[in-house]
């Protein structure tokens, strides 16, 4: 019989609870023992309010109930991401949650859009959007069922409040068997050869072994950086926000389906409607700003009263070597951080432990197991940095220094193929692996870098007015189906039968 696998995760918050929870779902107690340390003396890093579409999925599999869970962690629905003066100041486009128009014959449709453009028959490219006419709007439903309907065309995600999910997820976990060991971790005793964790020691003097130690513990990556030595991978040469202020305002009365992204002087800032509170914050360089310079710029355009003094959090872009290495599996901060601006924290967390799953080990680890663990961990992480370069490189805020700094920088050869295959004939690869689809990509490419001087010349085979047909067909398809929709704080009302504010007056 083979014999049970004991796991602690060390470290709570958002990283702790959600490996928790999903271990916990599908690992059962014949197969794992699972504990989990942290100290309410420690406090937590929020890695992210604002969600991307895999954040439902990871709830589903997990049986949450989402007006429950929303109800509970002050959630909002999203989607998209909007980008305010980042390719030129007074320009804004949105990043959807969802494709532009519909494929047409087996070509994508942006690449029928840049051949009708070019003939000036074609509207932005925006309006054949489902996800971002709703969002303009202040409107929210849920995609249609049916894949033919252009109201299928999108997905949606969350801002909600991270501490609060974490506690949800905690008691969740709990319920399922995880064991909770209160205590501030003192000692990490590993291996004479630093290649594996042996136990760990709380300020109690308790001692904790493990088959598995997960390294939830944030930046400080007590196990896997500190004790077994993975070096650390910095990319803020590529990725130069070091600092971040946030401070809680109070609640929109709009309540927009979607976060905004408003580039400033020296970073750029970001709001995110919650049904309790409004976050704020603003990253920034802090070679191009000063902390009390940021603080009050955040301040400034804020919209409602802060309800908190800003708060200050120092952060270097990058990752660690790999991410597990021996016996310790890094999930979230301790293996890596890319700045919030396309709220990828979560999401980071969730991939780590759904590649876990998948390779799940036995109760000694394989060499191939781990190498493979760690090659697809690097690729989520290098296509992300890639593609928040992007917003980076292509900037066109000219003649201010943190800017034109970004614009100059020399950035990675993949990304470079990527840019100019698109601007040669609109050309974006599908990976394998790798978060972001195409139509993420088309929407960045397309609000800072332009339209494509060509396209496939396989669109040669439709007539431009046939096309343009179509195409007016599919933007009077989206126009009256967002007019019928009910507005997004009415939506959420309904669905989380209780009154917008309850949070902040229960």
């Amino acid at each position: 019989m083979n014999e049970k696998i004991r796991i602690v995760i060390v470290g709570g918050g958002t990283a702790g609870w959600m490996t928790a929870a999903a271990l916990s779902h599908v690992v059962t107690d014949k197969v794992c023992d699972l504990v989990l340390v942290e100290s309410d003396a420690i406090g937590t890093v929020g890695v992210g309010e604002a969600t991307i579409p895999a954040i439902k999925e990871f709830n589903d599999k997990l049986g949450i109930i989402e007006p429950d869970m929303m109800k509970k962690t002050g959630a909002t629905f999203k989607l998209g991401i909007e980008f305010d003066g980042w390719g030129a100041p007074g320009k804004r486009y949105m990043h959807p949650f969802g494709s532009f128009g519909k494929s047409f014959q087996g070509m994508d449709f942006h690449q029928y859009w840049l051949k009708v453009h070019q003939k000036g028959l074609a509207e932005p490219l925006e309006s054949y959007s489902y996800s971002i006419q709703a969002a303009r709007q202040g409107k929210f439903t849920f995609p249609a069922s049916d894949a033919n309907a252009i109201a299928s065309t999108y997905s949606y995600a969350y801002h909600f409040d991270a501490g609060l999910y974490a506690n949800y997820l905690k008691e969740m976990s709990v319920g399922k068997g995880v064991s909770r060991i209160e205590g501030r971790v003192t000692q990490v005793k590993c291996t004479d050869d630093r290649a594996r964790v042996e136990k760990i020691v709380l300020e109690s003097g308790q001692e904790i072994t493990a088959d598995y130690f997960i390294d939830c513990t944030g930046f400080r990556s007590l196990l896997l950086g500190a004790e077994l030595g993975v070096e650390f991978e910095s990319w803020s040469h590529w990725l130069p926000c070091d600092r971040a202020v946030t401070a809680a305002s109070e609640v929109m009365s709009s309540m927009p389906p979607y976060t905004k992204s408003t580039a400033q002087a020296a970073g750029w800032q970001w709001r995110i409607p919650l049904q309790h509170r409004t976050g704020n914050g603003y990253v920034y360089s802090s070679h191009h700003i000063s902390d009390d310079e940021a603080a009050s710029s955040l301040l400034h355009p804020i919209q409602g009263a802060p309800l908190s003094d800003p708060a200050l959090l120092k952060f270097e872009a990058g990752r660690r070597k790999v991410n597990w290495k021996g016996n310790c599996i890094a999930v979230g901060l301790s293996g890596g951080f890319l700045e919030p601006l396309e709220s990828t924290s979560i999401y980071l967390i969730q991939v780590s432990i759904q590649q876990l799953l998948n390779l799940f080990p036995d109760k000694h680890p394989s060499a191939p197991l781990v190498d493979e663990f760690n090659r697809r961990i690097d690729l989520e992480y290098e296509r992300i940095r890639d593609f928040l370069i992007l917003h980076y490189v292509a900037n066109g805020r000219e003649g201010e220094s943190f800017w034109d700094d970004c614009r100059q920088m020399k950035f990675p050869d993949s990304l470079r193929e990527k840019i100019s295959l698109y601007a040669s004939r609109g050309y974006i690869d599908q990976y394998k692996y790798g978060l972001f689809s195409p139509s993420s990509w088309l929407a960045v490419l397309m609000g800072q870098v332009g339209g494509a001087r060509g396209y496939e010349r396989v669109c040669d085979n439709q007539s431009v007015q046939r096309l343009a047909d179509r195409m007016q067909s599919i933007k009077h398809s989206i126009d009256s189906g967002v007019a019928d929709l009910s507005s997004h704080r009415e939506f959420i009302n309904d669905y989380c039968k209780s009154q917008i504010g309850e949070l902040a007056h229960g």
